[in-house]
Order: C-alpha cells, then sequence, then structure tokens
C-alpha cells in the first residue's frame, strides 16, 4: 500500500512502513518538508493513491465534502506517546490495510477501529 503520513504523526511511522514493504511518504520527505500545506497533500495523495494519515480534523472536512484526500486514515487518540501510537498502530495495521480494500475513510482512536462509509 503507499501511505503518506502528516506533520504531527512521528516520521517513524514511514520507516517502519518502507521497511514492511510499503510505499510509505513522511511530509519530511517532501520539498516543504512539514510546511506542506493540505491542498499539496490532498493533490499528492490523488496523484499516487496514497492513504493520507493524520491527526489533522481539517482533513476530515475535506474528506467528507470534496472526497480528497485519495483516502483518509484519521488518527482521533488525543495525546498519546509516539510509543503508545506506535505500538496501537502496527496492531492495528492487518485491519486497516483489508479495511481500505473497501472504504476510503478509517478512523482509528485507542480503542476502536471505525470504518466510515
Amino acid at each position: 500500500m503507499k501511505f503518506l503520513i502528516d506533520a504531527q504523526l512521528p516520521r517513524r511511522l514511514a520507516l517502519r512502513l518502507r521497511a514492511l514493504g510499503h510505499d510509505a511518504l513522511h511530509t519530511l520527505d517532501l520539498p516543504l518538508a512539514n510546511r506542506t500545506p493540505d491542498d499539496a497533500i490532498n493533490a499528492l495523495s490523488l496523484l499516487e493513491h496514497r492513504i493520507v494519515i493524520t491527526k489533522d480534523a481539517d482533513f476530515v472536512n475535506s474528506f467528507l465534502l470534496s472526497h480528497q484526500p485519495y483516502k483518509l486514515l484519521f488518527i482521533a487518540t488525543g495525546n498519546i506517546t509516539n510509543m503508545e501510537l506506535e505500538t496501537l498502530f502496527f496492531r492495528h495495521l492487518d485491519t486497516i490495510m483489508e479495511t481500505f480494500a473497501g472504504c476510503d475513510f478509517v478512523e482509528l482512536d485507542r480503542t476502536t477501529l471505525t470504518i466510515h462509509r
């Protein structure tokens, strides 16, 4: 799968996803790094069919209004350590990947993976 990880999430997510064989970018990998505007992230996501992983609710609004980005994984954990986030994310990764085969918007909180249809 192809992923694009937003600025407020750790770069290690991208590194670990790559180690598992996925095509994963972090905003730090882009020319404007963490200053990359949301519309540019959406455009890259649509162009390259990347799932945007973010904690930024603006992407939820954009997705609901105009179906951008291509696909969205919204991390709704609130404040959480990077280690806790990574543990949570990778514990659910197989289910997340299976879910994106049939839907475009998934939300992960501390206890639940919610599929939005």
